[in-house]
């Protein structure tokens, strides 16, 4: 039961949102080998000044070991 959670900032029309979520659940598909009913994504909007505090700090940094696809950035 793949599960993703993709944060990134606000911005995005629902559409836009929609086709990402469909194109991260035809990769899960694909790679996992699992049924589209398997498959959950969530896409939540987060703030710039936000971000470095409750996305970049807590998830890719102090969770790097899990993290397949680092970032080229640093904002601290």
């Amino acid at each position: 039961m793949p599960h993703a959670i993709i944060k990134m900032y606000p911005g995005k029309t629902e559409a836009q949102k929609q086709a990402l979520a469909a194109e991260i659940t035809a990769a899960i598909v694909k790679v996992n080998g699992c049924g589209e009913g398997a498959v959950s994504v969530a896409i939540e909007d987060i703030q710039p000044e936000d971000w470095t505090a409750t996305v970049y700090v807590p998830e890719i940094v102090d969770k790097s070991e899990t993290i397949y696809k680092k970032p080229g950035y640093d904002p601290r």
